[in-house]
C-alpha cells in the first residue's frame, strides 16, 4: 500500500486539482463546481480543501468540504471527492477524506454531510442522515444521504440541508 501525504491546498495547486477532477469524472461538472464553491465566501471554509500528494510531490487526489446549513446552522458537505485513475483504490482518496475530517474537528466543526455510496463512506463513520433528522432537499434514497458527528458530545441539527448555490439545489 502506498504511503500519501496529504495537506491543504494551495493557491498553487488551483490548477492540478482542477485536472484530477476533470479526469476522475465523464464531464466536468465537478471541477466547475469546485471553481465555484472557492468563488463563494460563505461556502469555503480555507483549510478543508485537502490533496494527496505522491512520494514525487505530484497531486493525485482530492476532497473538499464546504459550508452548508441544516436548518439554518452550520454544517458541512463533503464533495466532491477525485482522485486521478491512475492511482484510485490506492488510497489517495481515503487519506485526503481522513484529513479534511481531522481538519474540521480540530476547527471545531462538528457535522459532516455526504451524499455518495453507501459501501464507501461508512468506513470514515457516516451513517444514514435520517439517523440524525437530517434529509436533503430532494428526493434521493436514504442509504445514500449521510452524516457524521465529528464530536458526539455535542448536539447535532435536524432538519433540511441547504447547499451552497453553487450545488444548483
Amino acid at each position: 500500500m502506498t504511503t500519501w501525504t496529504t495537506r491543504p491546498e494551495t493557491t498553487n495547486d488551483i490548477t492540478a486539482i482542477r485536472d484530477i477532477n476533470l479526469a476522475a469524472f465523464p464531464t466536468s461538472g465537478e471541477a466547475d463546481l469546485v471553481d465555484a464553491l472557492r468563488a463563494d465566501p460563505e461556502a469555503w471554509v480555507d483549510g478543508l480543501s485537502m490533496v494527496t500528494e505522491g512520494s514525487d510531490g505530484a497531486l493525485v487526489g482530492h476532497a473538499l468540504l464546504t459550508r452548508c446549513l441544516v436548518d439554518g446552522a452550520p454544517a458541512l458537505a463533503l464533495a466532491p471527492c477525485a482522485v486521478r485513475p491512475s492511482a484510485q483504490r490506492t488510497g489517495a482518496g481515503s487519506a485526503a477524506i481522513r484529513a479534511a475530517l481531522d481538519s474540521a474537528r480540530s476547527m471545531g466543526e462538528n457535522l459532516v454531510l455526504v451524499l455518495g455510496h453507501s459501501d464507501y463512506y461508512p468506513r470514515f463513520g457516516f451513517t444514514p442522515a435520517s439517523g440524525f433528522g437530517i434529509r436533503a432537499p430532494f428526493e434521493v434514497p436514504d442509504e445514500a444521504m449521510m452524516a457524521m458527528a465529528l464530536n458526539d458530545t455535542r448536539p447535532v441539527p435536524t432538519g433540511t440541508i441547504q447547499y451552497p448555490a453553487a450545488f444548483g439545489v
